[in-house]
């Protein structure tokens, strides 16, 4: 029998909605007896990194498991009045913390790092210290939809323009196997519903240079937003309405971001490969459709089971003894 290797790593990937896949993942290691002994996570995959390292999956997975497209909507119903992103992202900030107040990264019973991207530089940064929801803010800082993070004098956004797949930081964590989650292959080639109309709304705000109100540009804005969501209301509404097949500018944002990280993971992998690479199928699940968490962790723990099934002896070498 292979022996066990000294120091498990998980490598938990970028992916938006379908990063919910995570959590079937960490239930099939759960129940095979496989306990990681460090986490290294980027946007998605660093929040339920953190949930794992905190020890604190169930919870997680009960919440996630309650989503429906008026919750989500809700978290993404917070405007940012800077030009920086369209969402402020201080309702999901707000809800972690509730749920995780006052954890600090050094203090979770698993070690982890949090990887985000330094705007200015372009730098990856490895986040390893300090308020647990902070570095989570920042990771998942999408470039253009949540506003960025300021953090010890640097501008974070999402970690995944830079190390979509960690498996280089769980190796410098000393992990000499690396359990890798890649959750972001599949694009979604879905025609959102159109946005609603606000062209003929006077906000009344302060207008910019070209004498466009800002409060309608923003108005506008999320209304895009919101359009990307697998709302029922809104896509019977773009069964009546539907004009053009060209794609939604949420849906060439997150599509373009996708492509750019399928890429660089690809890339990245050939020199810093994983010793088990897990990728569940997700096609179905669009970027924004948090509500689809049972049929992405469902995905997540089939993937999980066939990939440990593959290794030697299925896999049993992995468990501590």
């Amino acid at each position: 029998m292979q022996k066990r290797p000294r120091r498990i790593g998980l490598a938990l990937g970028s992916g938006s909605a379908r990063g919910w896949a995570h959590v079937g993942v960490m239930r099939a290691l759960e129940e095979r007896g496989i306990r990681a002994d460090c986490v290294a996570g980027t946007s998605i995959g660093a929040l339920v990194g953190a949930a794992y390292a905190a020890r604190k999956m169930d919870v997680l997975e009960g919440e996630i498991l309650k989503l429906d497209w008026k919750r989500v909507l809700y978290f993404f119903s917070d405007p940012s009045f800077h030009r920086s992103g369209l969402v402020d992202g201080k309702k999901i900030a707000d809800f972690l913390r509730s749920r995780a107040s006052g954890l600090s990264m050094e203090a979770l019973p698993i070690p982890i790092r949090v990887v985000a991207t330094d705007l200015n530089t372009g730098n990856e940064v490895c986040l390893l210290s300090g308020d647990i929801i902070d570095a989570l803010r920042a990771s998942f800082a999408i470039p253009g939809v949540f506003t960025p993070v300021e953090m010890n004098g640097t501008v974070l956004v999402d970690g995944g323009l830079v190390n979509p797949l960690p498996v280089s930081v769980a190796r410098e964590m000393e992990a000499d196997f690396v359990i890798a989650v890649d959750v972001g292959r599949a694009a979604t080639t879905e025609t959102p519903p159109p946005a609603l109309q606000a062209n003929e709304i006077d906000t009344g705000r302060e207008k910019d240079a070209s004498g466009s109100s800002v409060g309608l540009q923003l108005f506008e804005s999320l209304s895009d937003l919101i359009a990307t969501l697998d709302i029922p209301p809104l896509s019977r509404l773009r069964q009546r309405t539907q004009r053009t097949p060209l794609p939604h500018i949420f849906e060439v944002l997150m599509a373009s971001i996708s492509i750019m990280e399928m890429q660089i993971t690809e890339t990245r992998l050939k020199t810093e490969p994983a010793d088990l690479l897990i990728r569940p199928s997700l096609g179905d699940i669009g970027f924004f459709e948090f509500n689809k968490a049972e049929e992405a962790i469902a995905e997540g723990y089939r993937a999980a089971m066939h990939g440990l099934d593959a290794l030697p002896d299925g896999g049993r070498f992995l468990v501590r003894d």
